[in-house]
């Protein structure tokens, strides 16, 4: 991979940060305390990256300037994320024109799904726009994987124009680009010009390195048509590949397409692989076979961490493969958007897989 050896950040994430209300054993709608953790999609791979790995990470974000705002700030210091890239706006005492997100999340147990109400309407994040960043100066001291995704750009069209601003800037200055679709059916159904964020999207990925993804993000975001009589809730290694090779030739930048292969036993209970699409061949992982969950949430978002920290850190592609496998396993057992892993720990479960107390 093309990516630089140095420089003044390893990542910087665009995306919103949201406050999460976890219920813990709980279900939202009984629950009389909650514990508060920071997440998002994009901003969950910087933090990993810092928090877990030790790298030198960012988030470019925006936050209404009041209490609420200053708890999340908080808590991103904690995970070792740089601040200096926060846009803080203006609150009107109400939150009418500007607020902060909240994600209210049941982690679910058996027979009962993980469930996620957020509430995130007219957010600080959600009125980014071109221009509110200098990308410039950020990039030309170096960074080295810039990463943002389908949910920082379905928050409204100025934010998806935004993220096109950010991976175009980011080319010009030599940076690898990171794409994570994270489709979310509740946000794209309220979304106001969706062909054209779709559009803006198709866009993006012209100057993007990796991307993940399956076959239900591309056709349900760009319009990919699925082979006939393809049942996209079942993934099929050969038609994912055939189906990646189609992308690939409408994008040829894209290097590498990646995804995790879940099996849903029950909410706790999952089997877990990978995939990855690579110079038009099929890269596979091992598996996890009936995993015990604790908190699926943000899962996916510690397998890109893990697969970018790989490439970040010289592995090939085979090897990213099995370390983001790994970390995502690793964040089921834990509690929260956000890794909680060490290097160490994930190092054991590809080399040992084991459960065993450590002394």
């Amino acid at each position: 991979m093309n990516i630089k050896m140095d420089g003044c950040f390893d990542l910087v994430a665009l995306g919103e940060v949201m406050l999460r209300f976890d219920p813990g054993e709980n279900r939202v709608r009984n629950a009389r305390s909650f514990t508060v953790w920071e997440g998002g999609g994009e901003y969950n791979v910087a933090r990993a990256l810092s928090k877990c790995f030790r790298m030198k990470t960012a988030v470019a974000t925006a936050l209404c300037e009041n209490d609420i705002g200053f708890l999340v700030e908080d808590l991103i210091m904690q995970g070792g994320v740089d601040t200096s890239l926060i846009q803080w706006k203006p609150f009107d005492k109400i939150g009418k024109s500007c607020r902060n997100g909240l994600n209210f999340v049941e982690r679910g147990f058996g027979l009962r799904g993980a469930k996620g109400t957020s509430d995130r309407g007219n957010t600080a994040v959600s009125q980014i726009k071109e221009g509110d960043f200098d990308w410039d100066s950020l990039f030309s001291n170096g960074v080295r994987v810039f990463h943002t995704g389908g949910i920082f750009c379905a928050l409204s069209a100025s934010t998806a124009k935004a993220a096109l601003e950010a991976v175009r800037k980011a080319k010009e200055h030599g940076t690898f680009v990171s794409f994570d679709f994270n489709f979310r059916p509740s946000l794209w159904a309220c979304l106001e010009n969706a062909k054209e964020v779709r559009k803006t999207i198709g866009e993006i990925l012209r100057y993007t390195d990796v991307v993940f993804g399956n076959e239900f993000d591309f056709v349900n975001v760009l319009g990919f048509e699925s082979e006939k009589g393809a049942d996209l809730d079942v993934h099929d290694d050969d038609r994912y590949l055939r189906f990646m090779n189609k992308v690939g030739e409408e994008y040829p930048n894209i290097k590498l397409i990646a995804t995790t292969v879940r099996t849903v036993h029950s909410a706790s209970c999952n089997s877990l692989r990978a995939v990855c699409v690579s110079d038009k061949k099929l890269v596979l992982s091992g598996s996890f076979e009936k995993l015990d969950v604790l908190d699926r949430i943000g899962s996916g978002d510690s397998f890109a961490s893990g697969f970018l920290f790989s490439l970040l850190s010289g592995k090939d592609v085979e090897s990213a493969l099995s370390f983001a496998l790994a970390n995502a396993a690793f964040a089921m057992t834990t509690p929260g958007d956000t890794s909680m892993a060490t290097e160490a720990d994930i190092e054991n479960i590809v080399s040992k897989k084991t459960a065993k107390v450590v002394r």
